[in-house]
């Protein structure tokens, strides 16, 4: 890879998962406590369990099995977490792990990006590029239903009516 195009992954990756934690932080605080961890269908998630799923798939999946971090990942506990901890808690180590995916980016060489990677559930990730990706893509997945959550809750998007 060359030097030009390792900087453009790197800064491209570092742009996006920054946009996508502050449209998280910025849905977040429309919601009051209790609507953070509130569900409004029978199915599905809270916008809270939704922050902690996503905590902790960046945690592991980059911090953990890229950067080496020693994070310990609890994925079933994401989603049935019985104990409400603070919107601010939540969010705040949600936006740890998105300053550790950062780090981690800024820490591959160019030469890095094309290791191969294999994590629990993601066997068939090939290589650590396409892990950033498809973490990216996933926390963009979860950004529409946190959208759609306020949506439910508010009765409008956190981005307008």
């Amino acid at each position: 890879m060359t030097d030009e195009l390792h900087s453009t992954v790197v800064n491209a990756f570092v742009a996006r998962y920054a946009e996508l934690a502050e449209s998280v932080t910025t849905m977040a605080a429309s919601l009051s406590e209790e609507q953070f961890w509130q569900k409004p269908f029978s199915f599905g998630n809270s916008f809270g369990h939704l922050v902690l799923h996503l905590t902790g798939n960046l945690n592991y999946y980059i911090g953990t099995e890229v950067g080496k971090t020693g994070y310990v990942r609890d994925r079933d506990r994401e989603f049935a977490e019985p104990k409400r901890i603070p919107k601010t808690e939540a969010l705040a180590k949600f936006q740890d792990a998105v300053a550790t995916v950062i780090r981690t980016a800024q820490a591959q060489t160019p030469t890095d990006w094309a290791k191969s990677y294999n994590a629990v559930r993601e066997e068939d990730a090939g290589n650590r590029f396409t892990i950033f990706l498809r973490c990216a893509t996933h926390l963009h997945l979860h950004l529409g239903q946190m959208n759609y959550l306020c949506f439910a809750l508010m009765g409008k998007t956190a981005t307008g009516p």
